[in-house]
């Protein structure tokens, strides 16, 4: 069966990764990126028009086409998202529930992106997708909000796919932030008391791209590169890539940075689901960032 795609937030970081990947598959039939100010995903009439004639294009090519809608799309300032709740619901929980309402209508799946942030951080072994949520912060409030909404309108056609420490070419990321103060500075302190796993937007976009071509089960998934690390450990890895020496980056702790937001200390997410539906696992978090300064050095390093 041939897949049909329409991808949310396609100027954005992980957006622009999938549709330069969907026209590059020979097996995808039909891919359309939308973003704003073209479709505003807030706008339940945008929304459900702009599913259903897309929906309606790729059926009068062929009735055949598996149709997914990968919403990438979101509000990720998480400082700001402190005091632009409203906002950042509208975008994280609203947009999400209109797609999946549209989705439902046009017999189309939606695979969600979220994120680790919908997990309280303090655990200390790999978050499981149906462990108990306790975000800690509006970014994740707002997300946990977008996956329940979704969960509940396209229960048995929609995959939520939580990911955590996101870089790539596209847009601003830790990545390019340690680059820059590389070139700015002789030494930096970063801290060592969060844990996560740094994932790769090429690495992502490819599992996504796969996870809509399966016939994975509707449910929740984790999609991160294998493998945990701190901010520090992450840091030193980059400088390492940049021919940088690590121990330029100095230690620090959490209560040296404090932000509006409180981030969390464990963000390990197990891919026990993902590998269980038999989709092909992410490389370790360490090859991914050399291959990800293989391909795309020159924009890490702006």
């Amino acid at each position: 069966m041939a897949l049909a795609l329409l991808i949310t937030g396609c100027n954005g970081q992980l957006g622009s990764e999938l549709v330069r990947q969907a026209r590059a598959a020979s097996d995808i039939a039909f891919s359309r990126g939308i973003d704003l100010p073209e479709v505003d995903l807030t706008d339940p009439f945008a929304v459900r028009d702009t599913v259903h004639e897309w929906a309606r294009v790729v059926r009068s090519d062929s009735p055949d086409h598996k149709l997914v809608v990968l919403n990438p799309a979101a509000y990720t300032a998480v400082d700001k998202a402190e005091e632009q709740e409203d906002l950042a619901y509208a975008v994280n929980a609203t947009a999400p529930a209109l797609l999946a309402t549209a989705c439902k209508e046009a017999g189309a799946w939606l695979a969600q992106v979220s994120t680790d942030y919908v997990f309280p951080g303090d655990g200390t072994v790999p978050y499981e997708p149906d462990d108990p949520k306790g975000p800690t912060n509006a970014y994740g409030r707002t997300k946990l909000a977008g996956e329940l909404a979704i969960q509940e309108i396209l229960p048995d056609a929609s995959w939520i796919v939580r990911t955590a420490w996101l870089y790539g070419a596209g847009g601003p990321n830790f990545v390019k932030t340690m680059a820059r103060l590389e070139r700015e500075r002789e030494t930096l302190t970063v801290i060592t008391d969060q844990v996560g796993s740094p994932t790769w937007a090429g690495d992502l976009a490819r599992g996504l791209l796969t996870l809509a071509r399966s016939d994975a089960p509707a449910g929740a998934y984790h999609g991160t590169n294998r493998g945990s690390t701190s901010w520090h450990g992450f840091a030193k890895a980059i400088f390492e890539e940049l021919g940088a020496d690590p121990a330029r980056v100095h230690p620090t702790t959490a209560a040296n940075f404090p932000t509006p937001a409180t981030r969390p200390a464990y963000s390990v997410l197990s891919p026990a689901a993902w590998d269980g539906a038999g989709l092909p696992p992410f490389p370790g978090w360490r090859e991914a960032l050399a291959e990800a300064f293989r391909v795309e050095g020159p924009a890490l390093r702006t």
